[in-house]
């Protein structure tokens, strides 16, 4: 095996761990067999596991830098913090539940290069069995977000649209709204033009807050066909569904209060109180299912007692 390359890295990926078990070292493999085409550096941040994830993960064929957290300090956070270790133009980040083609950071970082006014790219994903996954998705409006809420994008789907743009076959590159987090390489001047990721979405919605700035700002968020790369999906947040459920809707309601004013968020906590959560909880007893059941009223708990201090925290920012 030849040594690696000591010169300035092209990219630099960052991957947020949180208990990834074997998925993380299936993605640093993958970013082992493409190579040094592009120079990369790879930070793991890993956010307090207690599986055992982050240990041993060094190898001789990639540039690898781990960064332990103590406790678990939300995704949006960790990745600014492996952001901040790097120096390279372009900024992967990349999730720990993925496995990158051989040609996908390449074709990526090329893509951005080629054209100053592209600020994001992001990649075909698709599960196991190479079933793309339609994960691009709509900037959120005040009214898509109080619809989708009350599920009338599925009642009226010509009047409110879905999040993610499933009726796309996501064949053809082009410019989205929004690509997904799991790969979403930008350029490190943008990236710290609009000051990283909003810390305060602990996880979910952070990537659609992001691509939203990206465009305010002038620049356009691409989706790149050609680029390939396998997801498995929710990651390691399936192991917590309850606190997945509670992050999503608290997520949701932030991005409200933040691009669509105080008062579209307060309609929104409405809608998720008085009619998702019963939904999901109503769904759940049809099912004859109690631990999923106790999964959303643990939820609706923790999002009640986290609405006070939310809701103040909003009306107080700028």
């Amino acid at each position: 095996m030849a040594p690696l390359a000591q010169g300035p890295a092209e990219i630099d990926v960052v991957i947020v761990n949180w208990n990834g078990g074997a998925l993380v070292r299936a993605c640093l493999a993958s970013l082992a067999a493409a190579g040094e085409d592009p120079a990369k550096a790879v930070v793991v941040v890993d956010n307090a596991s207690v599986d055992g994830s982050a240990d041993g993960l060094e190898r001789p064929d990639l540039r690898l830098t781990v960064l332990r957290n103590p406790d678990n300090a939300g995704f949006g956070r960790a990745c600014n913090q492996g952001a901040a270790l790097g120096r390279a133009p372009a900024i992967l980040f990349l999730n720990p539940d993925t496995e990158a083609g051989p040609d996908a950071l390449r074709l990526a970082l090329a893509a951005l290069a080629q054209d100053p006014t592209v600020g994001v790219v992001g990649a075909q994903l698709v599960d196991g069995v190479g079933q793309v996954q339609r994960m691009c998705a709509r900037r959120p409006s005040a009214k898509s977000l109080i619809g989708q809420e009350l599920h009338l994008d599925r009642l009226l789907p010509g009047r409110v649209p879905t999040h993610f743009m499933t009726e796309w076959d996501h064949a053809a590159s082009g410019p989205v709204d929004q690509v997904m987090g799991a790969f979403l390489m930008i350029r490190r001047s943008l990236f710290e033009r609009l000051g990283g990721f909003d810390e305060r979405f602990h996880v979910y919605y952070e990537d659609v807050d992001l691509c939203a700035r990206v465009w305010d700002a002038g620049f356009t968020v691409r989706h790149l066909a050609e680029v390939t790369v396998r997801h498995d999906g929710q990651g390691t947040t399936r192991q917590v569904k309850a606190r997945r459920l509670f992050y999503i809707q608290r997520s949701r309601i932030l991005y409200a209060a933040k691009h669509h004013g105080f008062a579209t968020a307060l309609k929104l906590a409405g809608a998720t109180f008085a009619f998702q959560l019963p939904l999901r909880l109503g769904l759940a007893l049809l099912r004859r299912s109690p631990r999923e059941a106790g999964q959303v009223v643990h939820a609706a708990l923790l999002l009640a007692g986290a609405m006070p201090g939310l809701l103040v925290r909003l009306r107080r920012a700028p």
